[in-house]
């Protein structure tokens, strides 16, 4: 069985749904700290033909929190909205936009006022948009010693899953030693996304965007390629 675990990120790059393609299962972190620099509650479109942060209000709570101790601000949908008027605006002429903004408005629009679950539907919503039907697990209900941190709680995850390779973003090259998971007889891998550009208005691509910016300028099929292009390296 081949895993992939990673933080519970709203709307990702494509890497991430690489990622979540590529594996047999994929944990998600709900008892991890809440960072206000990661991708929990952020991210970039375009806007304009710039790289345009957006993010999602929260309630103010103290910054050592879990992920699912944090909620959506009670004013939150003021703002929500707002983010989709300048998605729609900044989008409303890419050739998908008549089958992708439904999507993504359903995503930011959702109930949840929990940020795990809120962007777990999210996670959730474009797996089933793009046909990935990954296992997808929740890291607190793995029958684990949670107060493990690291690559030490990692490597309990696997060996709790028996699995054999665990795949991880190219970027966590120096979060984990090869040589200490294979003594557990599991194979270490790390993906390096190598999406092709793609036509963004014509204008000077700009890459790592949000998921949205895909949805919007590429077919179903297309992306479903797209999934398909990174390497898969030891090191």
């Amino acid at each position: 069985m081949i895993l992939a675990i990673m933080q519970p990120y709203f709307l990702p790059y494509i890497g991430y749904w690489q990622l979540i393609n590529a594996v047999d299962t994929f944990t998600i972190y709900d008892n991890i700290q809440f960072t206000k620099k990661g991708w929990l509650r952020r991210n970039n479109i375009l806007i304009d033909g710039k790289k345009t942060l957006f993010t999602i209000p929260l309630e103010k709570s103290s910054d050592y929190l879990n992920v699912v101790d944090k909620y959506l601000a009670v004013n939150s949908v003021k703002q929500i909205h707002k983010i989709l008027s300048q998605i729609k605006n900044s989008y409303r002429k890419a050739p998908y936009f008549k089958t992708s903004f439904p999507i993504i408005e359903d995503i930011f629009l959702n109930q949840e006022k929990n940020l795990f679950n809120y962007n777990l539907y999210g996670i959730r919503r474009i797996c089933d948009f793009l046909d990935i039907n990954t296992n997808i697990i929740i890291s607190s209900k793995i029958n684990i010693d949670h107060g493990l941190k690291s690559q030490d709680k990692v490597i309990a995850i696997n060996k709790k899953l028996n699995t054999t390779k665990f795949i991880n973003p190219i970027g966590g090259t120096e979060l984990y030693d090869i040589k200490t998971f294979k003594k557990d007889n599991i194979e270490l891998l790390f993906l390096k996304s190598e999406v092709p550009e793609y036509n963004q208005f014509n204008k000077t691509f700009i890459p790592s965007l949000s998921i949205i910016d895909i949805i919007m300028f590429n077919s179903v099929e297309d992306i479903k390629n797209m999934l398909e292009k990174y390497q898969l390296k030891k090191d």
